[in-house]
């Protein structure tokens, strides 16, 4: 492996430390995926890593530690395929459907393990530190940014409050997945519902120019 620049190379015992840590991570993922939170044990994530319980615990304080940074590696893959949405809009309303879209597209790619994170996101404690890992300041950054550009666009007026706007349509984004976990609709149904509750919530801030 070659190291970035400015960084000293990595030695062969930290190298091997990374390898076990993603061997690990990524029999967890499968596991929680399969079993859930509660159904997966530290010993059968040892065991479908190939490795003791020791190793488990010499990486991972417990099993929740495992949980929240596949949430967090997962956030970060998130929000890049968010705003690569976003990129590929000409309008407003396209590049706010595509944040969306990537969303749930998202989601639906790994429902099981959606369903997992939803579960242990009502736990008191655990889902106080789950929720923590999201990054909701970076989504409604972006949404904000969408909507300021269609106003340099001349797509919106210039009054049009873009934050307050931009917390409307994440509220709706959350409020759907109701339909997407638990109620089994399509990507093309839930894109349909989305980009009518973005058109409602522009209502009154076009100016009627093209994009």
């Amino acid at each position: 492996m070659t190291a970035e620049p400015g960084r000293k190379p990595l030695t062969a015992r930290a190298l091997a430390k990374q390898g076990t840590r993603a061997k690990l991570l990524q029999a967890a993922r499968q596991l929680f995926t399969e079993q859930g939170y509660e159904g997966a044990t530290i010993r059968d994530i040892a065991a479908a890593a190939g490795m003791s319980t020791g190793a488990v615990f010499a990486n991972f304080t417990e099993k929740f530690d495992l949980f929240r940074e596949i949430a967090a590696d997962d956030m970060a893959r998130l929000i890049q395929a968010m705003k690569d949405g976003a990129a590929a809009g000409k309008s407003v309303d396209e590049a706010l459907l595509g944040v969306f879209s990537a969303g749930y597209s998202y989601y639906l790619e790994q429902l099981p393990l959606a369903r997992a994170k939803l579960a242990v996101g009502w736990a008191e404690d655990e889902g106080r530190e789950l929720r923590r890992v999201m990054p909701t300041e970076q989504f409604l950054s972006l949404i904000t940014t969408v909507i300021e550009d269609g106003v340099h666009r001349g797509e919106l007026a210039g009054q049009i409050e873009a934050p307050l706007r931009a917390q409307m349509v994440w509220d709706l984004y959350l409020a759907n997945f109701r339909h997407v976990i638990f109620e089994d609709w399509d990507i093309e149904a839930v894109r349909a519902r989305m980009a009518d509750q973005i058109r409602i919530v522009l209502a009154g801030a076009r100016t009627g120019v093209a994009a």
